[in-house]
């Protein structure tokens, strides 16, 4: 309840004084949204960090050996 206010407040901040119910209303469903999207999102951005610095690691080794 506490990200659904503190989203609304942010997004009437951010949409400015022509639209605060626009604002309020986006920055109400931004929790929501963040809260289903962001674990797989959050995965993939692990998984490919990780992917990237094997291949950092692996370039290295080669070029030491």
């Amino acid at each position: 309840m506490l990200a659904k206010i503190l989203g609304a407040i942010a997004g009437e901040k951010l949409a400015g004084r022509n639209n605060k119910t626009t604002g309020a209303l986006i920055g109400a469903a931004v929790p929501i949204i963040a809260r289903r999207g962001l674990g797989p999102l959050g995965l993939v951005l692990a998984a490919g960090y990780g992917v990237k610095k094997l291949n950092e690691y692996r370039k290295a080794r080669r070029v030491s050996a």
